[in-house]
């Protein structure tokens, strides 16, 4: 099973993105996902909590890149903060990723469509993973553009004593009705083997693509995805945090196409 290294990155000023990127570039270093930090969407409260919250880190890069690639010193000295975890990940999920992935964020015209939107179902907080008024507010006034382009939420998972099962069954509802009818699409999932995820508690990581920030909250505001969550997920979890992100180029540019539905429904 391949092995991946998750880098959560805080950048020193006045180091950009781009900049940083270009660095991995000229020493031959090429992420299997680089992504712009946006916001986190479920905190997390029990594990990881001093590293990942307590000292008020921005955090600005998501990087994944193959197991054991080591950041050169010239790339490090560029780096304020860091969160690292490595996970053993599917061969089958990491072969021909690059070529996968280009699909994702740049669907053909017209084959994505737009969000579903029922009934829909709010709660007080999102810790759930359900859909509060501060998440709808927050994504309500973002540009246009940045509502409708791809995302790419990673989640950090640990499990309760005997409950995977009940969550793998969550995953299988997932992949096969419930997130795919939202253009969710689980493209990296792995179980946590070593490094300062698995020493801190976390047992997997999975990073989640949809379609737009609108279809991610059309999802978790639907009924049949709520009944599937309340079921299988929530109370599998001992701790869990996703970090909304947006996929970059080399030049720190967002990667991908927004959603070319017009008449795209307001949620």
């Amino acid at each position: 099973m391949p092995l991946c290294d998750v880098y959560v990155l805080a950048l020193k000023p006045p180091c950009s993105v781009s900049a940083f990127l270009q660095s991995l570039k000229v020493n031959d270093i090429k992420p299997i996902i680089q992504a712009r930090v946006v916001r986190w969407v479920i905190l997390p409260t029990q594990l990881s909590t001093d590293p990942l919250l307590a000292h008020n880190i921005h955090w600005d890069l998501l990087l994944i890149l193959p197991g054991q690639t080591k950041l050169p010193g010239d790339t490090q000295s560029r780096v304020a903060a860091s969160w690292t975890v490595t996970a053993g990940v599917p061969s089958r999920l990491i072969k021909d990723f690059a070529q996968k992935n280009e699909k994702l964020l740049n669907p053909p015209p017209g084959s994505v469509k737009p969000p579903e939107v029922g009934e829909v179902l709010t709660a007080r907080s999102a810790k759930n993973l359900e859909l509060s008024p501060e998440l709808q507010d927050w994504i309500d006034h973002l540009p246009e553009g940045t509502r409708r382009h791809p995302v790419s939420m990673l989640n950090l998972l640990s499990f309760n004593p005997n409950q995977k099962q009940n969550y793998l069954k969550y995953g299988a509802a997932f992949a096969e009705r419930i997130g795919s009818k939202h253009g969710g699409d689980a493209k990296i999932v792995g179980n946590v083997v070593s490094g300062q995820g698995k020493e801190e508690g976390w047992d997997e990581i999975a990073v989640a693509h949809y379609p737009s920030l609108r279809h991610f909250a059309a999802m978790l505001g639907s009924i049949d995805y709520q009944e599937v969550n309340k079921r299988y997920r929530v109370g599998s979890l001992r701790d869990t945090c996703i970090l909304c992100t947006m996929e970059i180029t080399d030049d720190g540019e967002l990667a991908g196409i927004r959603g070319e539905v017009s008449d795209e429904a307001k949620l």
